[in-house]
């Protein structure tokens, strides 16, 4: 286990490198002049100048080479600041230090409440196979994974307002400050997250039950006059749950980088919204940490779910 970890980790790093450079061109090569940005402003209605453009430039550190700008945007990665925000002037990893708890919060009780439903119902819909249960459990699925998030948020939204008066506090509260406002603030875009996420989970969980209870060793179990409920929890869960573990680890991954919409519908300061405000400002050292820190988020998750293969099924060795 310690050669096969190991070796992973060292795979990651000419993965992670490659990643930084790729975002990094990408970022040099789009149209768009932050320095012309800032000095315009936010509409564009300012002059500019072009001795203060240069000038800014400079500052900014963007008449360097790109090398010169690779190697030192490196070192503020590896000493965990990111650099400076072009627009903001603050130390990135500051702002995502700032706004990384609202994401965390949102992804780490979407993906429990996505699993509490997608197991329970991807269970219950492969036991009862081609019942009425089952065709109720399978259709709401294919709701859960027809309706855009952006739409169910915002008429959730509008229910809420139209039909009850009342909308979601503002902004962010940190739970341990207040938790009767975090709850009100965050209920509704876990709902929005959660239910997307659990038709896709419980399809899966519904297709691997369903393989796992034709196998041989589950007719075994029966034949020795094991209750249903433990052949069902003990002997097929268990081995069903190596690609809803997977399939999990991403879409925690695509959670903790991918709340944007929710955010931007229910104006919460998350990471997503953090990002797209950093692309509309061509803020290269926001844009370029952020990515980044996805790509390695991707990387650590998937390494997690091969070491917790093992874990579920002590059949699976790594040397």
């Amino acid at each position: 286990m310690r050669r096969y970890l190991v070796r992973r980790v060292i795979q990651m790093v000419p993965v992670l490198v490659g990643i930084s450079v790729v975002v990094f061109l990408v970022m040099r090569l789009l149209p768009g002049d932050v320095a012309a940005m800032i000095l315009m402003g936010p509409e564009g209605e300012a002059g500019v100048r072009e001795a203060d453009l240069i000038a800014l430039r400079q500052k900014l550190g963007l008449n360097d080479p790109y090398l010169v700008q690779y190697v030192r945007w490196i070192k503020e990665m590896v000493l965990l600041k990111g650099g400076e925000s072009l627009w903001s002037g603050v130390p990135v990893f500051q702002e995502i230090g700032q706004r990384l708890p609202l994401t965390v919060e949102l992804a780490g009780l979407s993906l429990a409440f996505s699993l509490v439903i997608a197991l329970s119902s991807g269970i219950l819909s492969a036991v009862w196979q081609d019942t009425p249960l089952d065709y109720l459990l399978r259709g709401l699925s294919m709701v859960g994974l027809s309706i855009p998030n952006f739409w169910l948020g915002t008429l959730i939204i509008l229910a809420l307002s139209r039909l009850f008066f009342w909308s979601p506090p503002l902004g962010y509260t940190d739970f341990f400050t207040d938790p009767w406002t975090n709850l009100q603030q965050v209920i509704w875009p876990v709902v929005v997250l959660g239910s997307s996420l659990a038709a896709v989970t419980s399809r899966m969980t519904r297709s691997a039950m369903l393989e796992v209870l034709r196998e041989d060793y589950i007719r075994t179990a029966r034949a020795k006059g094991l209750s249903g409920e433990k052949v069902v929890v003990r002997h097929a869960l268990r081995n069903a749950l190596l690609p809803v573990i997977t399939l999990s680890a991403v879409q925690l991954g695509h959670l903790l980088s991918g709340t944007v919409i929710v955010e931007m519908i229910f104006t919460l300061p998350g990471v997503g919204r953090y990002l797209v405000d950093s692309i509309f400002h061509r803020d290269y050292p926001a844009i370029q940490a952020l990515v980044t820190l996805i790509a390695v988020l991707f990387v650590l998750l998937n390494l997690l779910v091969d070491l917790l293969y093992a874990v579920i099924d002590p059949r699976i060795r790594y040397s």
